[in-house]
């Protein structure tokens, strides 16, 4: 069966939310699967679908395939689980409309052309408080209300993998939403792990010295574009930038969001669920103090993190939701971690790279062994000899635009950078050690990565500090005569087999 080109799915299916994003994969083959077999939250649903498709950094055997639907979870009638939406990036170019190839500069762009949020009032707009429970409620408890999964048998406990965490400079007013791990502790109670320098952190901090705390809405099951672009960072989104102007950005149209009903914060109008609730000041709660087990959950990296001694501590107020519920979660050490944090990498290096040097680089990917934020493959064109020395200049800029980033690969205009194989034909070919790798040690990265301890390297004085390198995988310029591929005749494949293109069957 043909699938259905992207203008005729366009045509049909607009993308509003979670349940127009799930009509939409249903309508294509292979992009969803469903299963009415009962299945338990605690880890049995990321069991099954690391087999089915999280791919990335997940642990083996696993492989990348299509986004699943639980209907039927032990303890939850009246709700579903979805996982695995943007596990591939085929199946994100689906969901935002673009062509997989293309989508970082159609983040890119839609950073520069800003649409703003606005906020909707009635109950045909709010559908996220079609159903409302409230912490004051004598039956009351995050366990029993929501099927928040464990990703494994060691995980410290259910954790909200997927919520859009909003929340509002306490001085200025000016909103932030990003992504974070949430750890229910109680029954109206989730830790919070900020990693250093996210915007919604320096909120807490401004409303802590003040003695407040800092209101906060986790939206959870929500049009697929917020997702993306609640994962850009500083500096392409400064503090102050509200993400949400990039997702009106992407779909022409403004992110509608709702007041909430117990606190002074607002939440995403269609989402499925939403927690309402303040972080406290001055109250911390170890993250593993259910379970004592060490561990947090599967990160992007491939390994389980390590439970936090002492995390934020979030009170909750309501939980509403739509009637009939989805929750979506994420495996954690999958792909889909790599299209949400990496295609919003990709828009950043572009972007810088663009205004210092236009028309030199052609393409980045943001590679799926890096999480989407270890590891960079940028494709370089060279056109005279006076462009010698800039690929380099372009690795630099694409630290500075993602400080996360440990790795830049950079390759010639004839490599694919979607394809490994392709990147690593070039590393053997055109790469020499002692002349093509660039050390910049003692630099700030990211903290999961666990190979960034000061037991690894004499370099790393504190964890979180890494040897960033530059791979120059290029031919110097006036050697590019000599490295030129073997050229194939052009053939008219379907001629031989029909229903084939020059990259491949199209059934």
């Amino acid at each position: 069966m043909a699938k259905k080109n992207m203008a005729e799915v366009e045509r049909n299916i607009a993308v509003v939310d979670l349940r127009s994003a799930l009509e939409l994969l249903e309508s294509l083959p292979g992009e969803l699967l469903s299963t009415d077999v009962e299945i338990d939250a605690n880890a049995e649903i990321s069991g099954v679908y690391r087999h089915v498709g999280a791919g990335g950094a997940c642990m083996r055997p696993t492989r990348k395939g299509p986004a699943m639907l639980f209907n039927n979870v032990k303890g939850f009638p009246d709700f579903r689980v979805a996982i695995g939406l943007l596990s591939t990036r085929q199946r994100v170019g689906y969901l935002l409309g673009c062509k997989p190839e293309r989508l970082g500069f159609l983040l890119k762009d839609a950073v520069r052309n800003p649409v703003p949020p606005i906020t909707v009032a009635g109950a045909d707009k709010a559908l996220c408080q079609e159903v409302v429970h409230l912490a004051s409620d004598p039956g009351f408890d995050l366990h029993t209300l929501l099927p928040a999964p464990t990703n494994t048998p060691e995980d410290a406990g259910p954790y909200i993998t997927m919520g859009m965490c909003y929340a509002a400079d306490p001085e200025t007013g000016e909103c932030d939403i990003t992504i974070h791990r949430l750890c229910v502790q109680g029954r109206d109670e989730l830790s919070m792990w900020l990693t250093p320098g996210r915007h919604i952190e320096a909120f807490r901090q401004k409303a802590e010295a003040a003695g407040e705390p800092l209101p906060i809405s986790i939206s959870i099951g929500v049009d697929p574009a917020i997702e993306i672009a609640a994962c850009f960072e500083p500096p392409t989104t400064p503090q102050g930038f509200d993400e949400l102007n990039i997702a009106g950005a992407i779909r022409g149209r403004a992110v509608e969001l709702s007041d909430c009903l117990t606190i002074d914060a607002r939440a995403i109008a269609h989402a499925e669920i939403v927690i309402e609730g303040e972080l406290l000041p001055d109250l911390r709660v170890r993250e593993d103090q259910n379970t004592n087990t060490g561990k947090a959950m599967p990160e992007f990296p491939g390994y389980t993190g390590e439970a936090k001694a002492e995390l934020p501590v979030i009170k909750v107020h309501a939980v509403t939701h739509r009637r009939n519920p989805i929750l979506q979660t994420t495996i954690g050490a999958g792909e889909e971690h790599v299209n949400m944090a990496g295609i919003p990498t990709e828009a950043s290096i572009l972007d810088m790279v663009e205004r210092a040097m236009p028309g030199r680089l052609q393409n980045v990917y943001a590679h799926s062994a890096g999480g989407g934020k270890f590891l960079a493959i940028l494709q370089f064109k060279k056109s005279s000899a006076a462009d010698e020395g800039r690929q380099r200049q372009a690795a630099l800029l694409a630290f500075a635009s993602f400080p996360e980033l440990k790795h830049v690969i950079l390759v010639d205009e004839d490599v694919d950078i979607f394809d490994t194989d392709d990147v690593l034909w070039a590393m053997q070919t055109r790469y020499q050690g002692d002349v093509s790798t660039v050390f910049i040690p003692g630099v700030r990265c990211h903290p999961l990565d666990p190979s960034q301890i000061p037991e690894y390297s004499p370099s790393i004085l504190t964890i979180g500090m890494s040897c960033k390198t530059i791979f120059d995988c290029t031919v110097p310029f006036h050697l590019k005569a000599q490295f030129q591929r073997s050229r194939f005749l052009d053939v008219d494949v379907g001629r031989f087999l029909p229903g084939w293109t020059r990259e491949g069957a199209s059934s």
